[in-house]
């Protein structure tokens, strides 16, 4: 499988590509960051980031885009700029027919570090150990887009498979259409006798 993670941000988005399978040795494919300028207007940055991960999408052909799920922090300037490059990612996989999925940074950090609460210098490390990388990926934000690609194909895979057996079950388990369930027929005592 190969995933192509993505760190949302404005100024700099992470992205980084990883080939592997859970119990099987990992292969960054690629990594950078895409980039826009501070000064710029919303709508052209936002324009910028989906090219460049137009750019990565094509080149790398990815089977999955693992984006990370932004959440509430005090500077709401920066959950806003964020949650639209994120929105942007998944609108560019999506157009291609790729599937897109979320995930925290509590479980990108549990799934490559072992703990939830592990701090960038952590998480980095087991990037580079993990992937068997002569250096560190930086700056941080490609690193974390890593970390995305590795939590999904370690974590994500057993989670589809989980998902779509529920569901495979829930449809076995529902009457065909244009019947109706069977309800056990009630005995009824002959007239006469009380129970």
């Amino acid at each position: 499988m190969r995933v192509l993670g993505v760190d949302p941000g404005l100024t700099r988005c992470g992205v980084g590509v990883v080939d592997g399978a859970p119990g099987r040795p990992l292969r960054m494919a690629g990594v950078g960051v895409v980039r826009t300028p501070a000064e710029a207007e919303i709508g052209q940055r936002l324009l910028l980031v989906e090219q460049g991960i137009e750019a990565w999408l094509d080149e790398h052909r990815p089977d999955l885009v693992a984006v990370e799920r932004v959440f509430a922090q005090h500077n709401v300037r920066t959950v806003m700029g964020t949650a639209q490059a994120s929105a942007v990612a998944m609108l560019c996989a999506t157009r291609r027919g790729i599937p897109v999925t979320l995930h925290t940074p509590s479980e990108v950090k549990a799934a490559v570090t072992g703990s939830g609460r592990a701090d960038k210098a952590q998480v980095t490390a087991m990037v580079q150990r993990l992937l068997r990388l002569d250096a560190p990926p930086k700056p941080a934000d490609a690193a974390d887009a890593l970390a995305l690609a590795i939590c999904h194909i370690w974590r994500g895979g057993a989670a589809n498979r989980l998902e779509a057996a529920v569901a495979a079950a829930r449809a076995t388990a529902r009457p065909a259409a244009g019947t109706t369930p069977r309800s056990t027929p009630r005995s009824t005592p002959p007239r006469g006798i009380s129970r």
